[in-house]
């Protein structure tokens, strides 16, 4: 299981911010290196929601992070036009996060994939971005965005996929981390195509918003559940001891 860190080169991390407002690339690259040395196989790159006018910003953060570390990105953005700015300066090929069934990413967003022949994560979710709760839903997008992705000339092995986590707020939000979990099982174990398939999860989106209420093993016990069921990438705060001390133990029991 590998690791991203995705709550850390964020937005919404205040110093992010002005650093991203500032052009200032100090504070970034002092980030990159702090992740990469707790232990993160990529970083999640996300500037936040940029005007037309700021869209550069997101080229700025890539060259930024890209002097100091060479571990791979994964490039954030519901936008088209940020991603492919941050397409535009990589230096290795990165992730793009993500596709759903919405017509407009559908329309803007596999074709940069496809362009630039770099993995894609297809969240699931429907074309009103809405994330089914239950297990045989969540599939049929998969298969649909699947479909719809290799028509366009996309690899199969390049898809990655993502039931999207619910946040412990949601009704039924227990009964949904299991819907997760089962579907992460069935595409890792090649249950639904051909061969298994790539998997990720936002660990966060559990307890956004309600870490009062929930304690952080919440988010450790669905990791080690994940990770049994095949998870393939975690979304996650890499600058937190325990969630890193349980991908470390994780990993060393899963090791061949």
């Amino acid at each position: 299981m590998i690791v991203v860190a995705s709550d850390n080169l964020h937005a919404l991390n205040p110093d992010v911010a002005e650093a991203v407002r500032k052009l200032d690339p100090k504070p970034l690259q002092e980030l990159a290196v702090r992740c990469v040395r707790a232990g993160a196989g990529l970083l999640d790159i996300n500037p936040g929601y940029l005007s037309r006018r700021y869209q550069d910003r997101m080229a700025f953060v890539v060259e930024a992070v890209q002097e100091v570390v060479s571990v791979p990105l994964i490039l954030d953005s519901p936008s088209p036009e940020v991603l492919a700015r941050g397409l535009s300066v990589c230096r290795q090929t990165p992730i793009l996060n993500a596709l759903s069934l919405e017509e407009h990413k559908l329309r803007e967003i596999l074709p940069l994939a496809v362009q630039y022949k770099t993995p894609l994560v297809l969240l699931l979710m429907d074309d009103h971005s809405f994330t089914p709760p239950q297990m045989e839903e969540k599939i049929a997008l998969a298969l649909e965005l699947r479909a719809r992705a290799l028509e366009a000339g996309m690899n199969a092995e390049d898809l990655i996929f993502d039931p999207v986590l619910p946040n412990l707020s949601w009704p039924d939000a227990f009964s949904q981390v299991a819907q997760v979990i089962e579907t992460i099982q069935m595409l890792s174990v090649g249950a639904i195509f051909q061969d298994p398939a790539q998997t990720m999860v936002g660990l966060s989106n559990l307890r956004s918003g309600v870490r009062r209420r929930y304690p952080l093993n919440v988010e450790a016990t669905c990791l080690s559940l994940l990770a049994g069921a095949g998870l393939r990438f975690v979304l996650a705060n890499v600058l937190d001891p325990e969630i890193m001390a349980t991908v470390q133990l994780i990993n060393q029991m899963t090791t061949v």
